[in-house]
């Protein structure tokens, strides 16, 4: 669980990213979620955009991902989410969110 700071800290991070994943009218599927966990492995934060197409609100979007992938919420502003795990292997691992 990220506290309020940590949870700033990554916010931040977050605004020079650019989208990684859209999620349209399919929703989540299984590509989605291999895809958002390849990138989740390499670089620990990324944003999310859900386009108007989705059968889902940003927010449930959020929620399936972090849960399907032992992923925390950062963030979830209109049509983007941001979420952030730490990588399973040592050598990805490039944000501490402790800092």
């Amino acid at each position: 669980m990220l506290t309020s700071k940590q949870r700033a800290r990554l916010r931040a991070m977050a605004n020079t990213l650019n989208d990684t994943v859209l999620i349209g009218k399919e929703g989540i599927t299984d590509a989605v979620i291999a895809q958002t966990e390849e990138v989740l492995e390499k670089h620990e934060l990324m944003k999310i955009k859900v386009l108007e197409t989705a059968m889902m609100s940003t927010k449930e979007v959020q929620a399936e991902l972090c849960e399907a992938l032992d992923a925390e919420p950062v963030q979830c502003i209109g049509t983007k989410t941001v979420i952030f795990r730490v990588a399973r292997e040592p050598e990805n691992r490039h944000i501490d969110p402790n800092a």
